[in-house]
Order: structure tokens, then C-alpha cells, then sequence
């Protein structure tokens, strides 16, 4: 019956994403902006301290995303300025394939045209439009979060059932804190993964070395996905920087061990055990949440996680979930 249940459930997560997907992300971002507001509130009416956080929330939320698209409008227009260079590459490892019995142009004829073109264009135009309502629906729901999170405590407290209001209280004060510490230190991961690629990349004397730091701090917040990005590109740009594949292979492969060693090594000894979630669960959680809601199922698919399994820790009867997979900091009742 559980096992029925819980493909159920993930069958109605997929099916109304639209609905849940921009839920979870509000869930998620008044968890970690609530105590602004909090303290807003000490000094101000809500609405105007409701006023001041949603105008951060939102600054803050552009500012990343303006970084992302300065970074890649720099690279991209570069790009565009050696369309030569990557002419002549690809006609010269066409030319090699040839010899090799491989036909590639076969190939790309069959699958690369123009009616692929305009399904690509299309298919962009459509994510884009489901972005913005994906976040203006999310911000509307965080608007009207913010001001019902302490009517919804009170709720809670009033429960006769005493047992399900201590573990819907514990465990969402002790979820929102993990959350918020889990932003913190993915910024801060971030930020060093950022300074280390853009050193490397002056180093090795690749072109926007600023550009590729700032592309890496931003994509370093999606795992796995994001790190490989920001590899990828700074590789196709030393492909026409560089006259031999050993220095593009060096340039990936130095670029790759700056992100496994900042996220495997460095990152879970920052964060200790007050993030501590199975390896596989967290490479689970977000092939999972990614098969579900996408490229926003990626980016909140460990928080997720990491809710759930708080929220096992804080009931005697699932707390053996949290101990089997998750670590030794999962709350426990009454030691918030």
C-alpha cells in the first residue's frame, strides 16, 4: 500500500507541476526569508515590512539572473565572432570522421535542419513563457505565505492532537533551518567555485576569465547540471584558443576537478553534519524531482529532501527513514 501510494503521488507531482512546482518554490522561499520579515515586523506594520522582503526577495533573485545572462551575452557574442574557427573545426573533424569511415554530414542532414530549428526556437519561446508564470505565480504565493505563517503557527498549536502539532512545529522550525543554512553554504560554495574558475581561466590564459567566474557562481547553485555547463563552455571556447586537444582536454578536465573538489570535499565539511544526507539520496533526489518538474526540479530537489527527512526525525514511528538516510544531526523531538 505504501509503495501504491507513493507512485500515486508522484504520478499527481508530475501531472499538476503547474500547480505543486511553484507551491514548493514558495514553500522553500519563505522558509529562508521569514526571519527578515520577523524582524521587519518589530519595527513597521506587516504589509510594509511584506513590502520591504518581497522587494529584496525579488533584487536579489534578478540580480542572479542578470549576472547569468551578462555572462553568457559576453561569451555568446564571442561566439558569434568565430563561427569561422568553429567552421573550420568542424570541417576539419568532418573531413577525419570521413576518412575514418564515420559520415557525419549523412548525419546531420537527417537530423538537423530547418524544421529542427524552428522546433528549437519554439520549444525556447515556450520555457520562457512557462518561467515567468511559473515565478509570477510562485511570488503571489509568497506574498500571501508570508502574511498567514503566523496565523498558521497559532493553528497548529491549538490542534488537540498534540502529537501531530509538536511534529508539524519542530519539524518546521527545524526544516526552515536547514534550508536556510543549506542556501547559505551552497552561496558560499558557490562564491569559492566562482573565484577558483575565474583564476584558473586567467591562468591558462582563456579569454573572459571574469565572465567564466561569474557563469560558475551562478549555474553551481543547480547540481551536477549546472558545474557540467560551466565546464562545457569554457572548453568549446579553448577549442579555438588552442592549436592542440591535449590543452583543451587539460582545460576540462582541471575545470571538472574545481567543481568535484569544491562540492565532494570542501562543501560537506563546511556544511558538517547539519546537511547530512546520503550521497545517493541526494543524486536520487535530483534525477527524481528533475524527471517530475524539470530544470526547477533539479535546483529543489535536495531542499525537498532534506524536508522530508527532517520532518521523519521529528516522529518516533518514521524517525528510522532520517537515521538510514540521513545523518546524525536529523532533529530529534524537544532539541530544537
Amino acid at each position: 500500500m505504501g509503495i501504491i501510494a507513493a507512485v500515486l503521488a508522484a504520478a499527481a507531482l508530475a501531472q499538476a507541476s503547474q500547480v505543486f512546482a511553484p507551491l514548493a518554490a514558495a514553500i522553500f522561499i519563505i522558509a529562508v526569508v521569514w526571519p527578515i520579515q520577523e524582524r521587519l515586523q518589530w519595527w513597521m506594520p506587516k504589509l510594509a515590512a511584506l513590502a520591504i522582503t518581497i522587494i529584496v526577495t525579488v533584487a536579489i533573485c534578478f540580480a542572479l539572473a542578470s549576472l547569468a545572462v551578462w555572462g553568457f551575452g559576453r561569451v555568446g557574442h564571442s561566439l558569434i565572432t568565430d563561427l569561422a574557427r568553429y567552421q573550420a573545426l568542424y570541417d576539419a573533424t568532418v573531413a577525419w570522421l570521413d576518412g575514418h569511415g564515420v559520415s557525419v554530414a549523412a548525419l546531420w542532414a537527417e537530423h538537423f535542419n530547418v524544421t529542427w530549428v524552428l522546433r528549437a526556437t519554439q520549444y525556447v519561446t515556450g520555457r520562457v513563457n512557462t518561467t515567468l508564470s511559473f515565478w509570477v505565480i510562485a511570488l503571489v504565493y509568497v506574498m500571501l505565505g508570508l502574511l498567514e505563517v503566523e496565523n498558521v503557527k497559532r493553528r497548529i498549536e491549538r490542534l488537540e492532537n498534540r502529537t501531530a502539532a509538536a511534529v508539524l512545529l519542530e519539524g518546521g522550525a527545524a526544516t526552515a533551518a536547514k534550508l536556510r543554512r543549506f542556501l547559505v553554504v551552497r552561496t558560499l560554495m558557490s562564491a569559492v567555485t566562482g573565484l577558483l574558475v575565474g583564476a584558473f581561466a586567467w591562468i591558462a590564459g582563456l579569454p573572459f576569465a571574469l565572465e567564466w567566474g561569474v557563469i560558475a557562481f551562478v549555474l553551481n547553485y543547480i547540481p551536477f547540471i549546472g558545474p557540467f555547463i560551466a565546464t562545457l563552455f569554457p572548453t568549446l571556447l579553448a577549442m579555438t584558443q588552442f592549436e592542440s586537444w591535449p590543452a583543451v582536454f587539460g582545460i576540462f578536465i582541471c575545470l571538472n576537478i574545481i567543481q568535484f573538489v569544491v562540492g565532494s570535499y570542501i562543501e560537506p565539511r563546511v556544511a558538517g553534519n547539519m546537511l547530512s544526507i546520503s550521497p545517493v539520496l541526494v543524486l536520487f533526489a535530483i534525477f527524481f524531482w528533475t524527471y517530475l518538474w524539470g530544470l526547477f526540479g533539479t535546483f529543489i530537489g535536495v531542499p525537498i529532501t532534506l524536508a522530508m527527512l527532517t520532518f521523519c526525525a521529528a516522529h518516533p514511528s518514521s524517525r528510522w527513514i532520517a537515521d538510514l538516510l540521513g545523518g546524525p544531526d536529523q532533529v530529534k523531538p524537544g532539541k530544537l
